[in-house]
């Protein structure tokens, strides 16, 4: 719907695609269907936040201003020097299904840690939990403690609401000593 209202207008739609393989996999969907397929004319393609280092790629579909591409990568600094080591990352991401093992390992976690959250009294989780992040309401005085520990943001101070994502190399390990440390700072 949004990209025919887009395109009605004669506008294109760009897609943010940070969490693209993590929304992908939530939706049980190929990178096809939720991109190109559902009428997405430019991409942001995150490998970063999959597992890659320094892998972000712009992708073009269609018509989508490819002569205007070669112009603004470089503007938005998008040409690293020695782009290929980056961009064969793509090539062992994309091959294989090791893009949908890591994303789909990451909202595992985030699953058991909402899980995990909701068991723990003066906890809630504030959003449906769709993929690799999790919004939970703690108890205030358990916040700036565990924050010593763990990384994680303050997403709405005013309600004690923080943002948990888990990632792909979060292990059941690393899910358990947020919990267990938590569970001593509420108690």
């Amino acid at each position: 719907a949004l990209s025919n209202l887009a395109h009605e207008h004669g506008l294109l739609l760009h897609v943010d695609g940070a969490r693209i393989a993590n929304a992908a996999c939530a939706q049980g969907v190929s990178l096809r269907e939720i991109t190109s397929g559902a009428g997405v004319d430019m991409l942001s393609f995150g490998g970063t936040k999959n597992g890659m280092l320094a892998g972000e790629a712009v992708v073009l579909f269609g018509d989508a201003r490819a002569d205007a591409l070669p112009y603004v990568r470089k503007q938005s600094a998008q040409l690293a020097s020695k782009m290929r080591f980056i961009s064969a990352q793509f090539v062992a991401m994309l091959e294989g299904d090791l893009w949908r093992d890591l994303a789909t390992h990451a909202n595992v976690m985030a699953a058991q840690l909402a899980t995990g959250l909701l068991e723990i009294p003066g906890v809630g989780v504030t959003q449906r939990v769709g993929a690799n992040e999790i919004f939970a309401i703690l108890p205030h005085d358990a916040i700036a403690p565990l924050q010593e520990q763990f990384h994680f943001y303050a997403w709405d101070e005013s309600r004690d609401e923080v943002r948990f994502v888990a990632s792909w190399d979060t292990t059941a390990e690393d899910v358990e000593a947020l919990l267990a440390a938590l569970r001593e700072l509420a108690g």
